[in-house]
């Protein structure tokens, strides 16, 4: 009886208590989902454009702020780290449309997600020789402090990580809908060998569309680097990602936006109204086992192409 109570009575006690608490842990998760969104992004652009889910876009993140932390430390102004870890990002881009992918056109998507694999590996053990393995503290002036809105305090940090996050959203959206390089990158994902045909380069599509995943995971990369400091945990923000792609679309950019929102408010809410009837480490799980209840019901996400099959 008393973990019946704790899970379906307590938190709506808890809630009526105390209505400015509730929205105070429903605005941090929120704030909290814009920052899986970020990684989800780079997920986006590249199934987009390959039909690959590419696993090495978390070590994508960690290797941009790996760099960028890098240059800081070595005494570079933050402009002049950001403006060389781009060139980092647009020259490792390069390197894996010349070196991975092109070798593997038209090979079935499996060999391509294999590849991904193996860039994960090498962009983790490169990172680390070139920079060592020590956290690195990531200080580029973005505020820490709380501000009170209302009697609700939201971290102003959390407040800047929404807006970069929204406004990627709505360039990436312009760049898919309306430019022709965007068709072009969905013509690239539904077949390889139809879009050759028609004239699409493919090769060069890879690459902007690898550059773009980059700059994207550059981004990420310092936010969450800001945030959590820059470790090799940091990839595993990834696995954090997975959960915000099933529920948004993976093939969705503003589904990644509202996947990431629904598992940072979910996640946020679950670890404090429900900690007592379940236990504590529910935030490490809550997103997977949401993840795993949109798979049974809606496979294709909330944004995603939905899945007709005819006999």
């Amino acid at each position: 009886m008393d973990f019946l109570y704790n899970f379906f009575i307590s938190p709506f006690v808890q809630i009526a208590d105390s209505p400015l608490f509730f929205v105070e842990v429903l605005t941090g998760g929120l704030l909290s989902g814009v920052m899986y969104s970020l990684v989800a992004l780079g997920f986006v652009l590249i199934f987009k454009a390959s039909g690959v889910f590419n696993f090495a876009q978390g070590a994508m993140v960690l290797f941009a702020a790996l760099f960028f932390a890098g240059f800081i430390d070595k005494g570079v102004p933050w402009w002049g780290s950001l403006i060389l870890t781009i060139g980092v990002m647009v020259l490792l881009a390069m390197t894996i449309e010349r070196v991975v992918l092109r070798p593997l056109v038209n090979q079935p998507h499996i060999i391509l997600f294999m590849a991904t694999i193996g860039v994960t590996y090498f962009l983790d053990g490169f990172g680390q020789t070139v920079w060592g393995s020590s956290v690195r503290v990531l200080d580029i002036g973005l505020p820490q402090t709380p501000l009170e809105i209302g009697g609700v305090l939201v971290n102003k940090f959390d407040i800047i990580a929404a807006v970069v996050a929204g406004s990627l959203v709505a360039v990436l959206a312009v760049f898919f809908q309306k430019t022709r390089v965007g068709r072009a990158l969905r013509a690239v994902a539904d077949d390889h060998q139809a879009a050759l045909s028609v004239g699409i380069p493919l090769k060069t599509i890879w690459a902007i569309v690898w550059t773009v995943a980059g700059l994207v995971g550059l981004v990420a990369g310092v936010m969450w680097g800001s945030k959590l400091g820059v470790q090799f945990s940091l990839a595993m923000v990834a696995l954090k990602a997975l959960p915000v792609l099933i529920l948004g679309g993976f093939t969705s950019v503003p589904g990644a936006i509202i996947g990431g929102l629904i598992i940072g408010a979910g996640e946020k809410v679950a670890e404090v109204y429900w900690a007592d009837a379940i236990g504590g480490g529910i935030e490490d799980w809550f997103a997977y086992m949401l993840a795993l209840v949109f798979l049974l019901f809606r496979p294709q996400g909330l944004f995603g192409d939905k899945i007709i099959e005819r006999v």
